[in-house]
């Protein structure tokens, strides 16, 4: 199935999956009100993150507006969701 046939939900447990592999977190830990912060995600393991989702979705992903400023699992998944989506169509 290519990347543009996939639901959000079906991008957002592959970036569930990522997050908890590269940033290693107990996928139990990884709900949407979760924040960076409360799963121990710093910096350099959002980058490494990034770096697996650009990798598998074939995107680039600018550190820019409201990916910068995602608090929160929620705004981080529909933040690359939509990136997915939108490069995709």
């Amino acid at each position: 199935m290519a990347d543009a046939d996939l639901s959000r939900e079906e991008i957002a447990d592959q970036l569930i999956e990522i997050i908890a592999k590269e940033g290693m977190v107990d996928k139990a830990r990884i709900t949407p009100d979760a924040t960076l912060q409360t799963l121990e995600l710093d910096s350099m393991s959002i980058v490494m993150i990034l770096m697996v989702v650009e990798e598998k979705f074939n995107i680039y992903i600018p550190m820019d507006g409201s990916l910068s400023e995602a608090s929160d699992l929620k705004s981080l998944i529909d933040t690359l969701t939509d990136r997915i989506q939108s490069s995709n169509a």
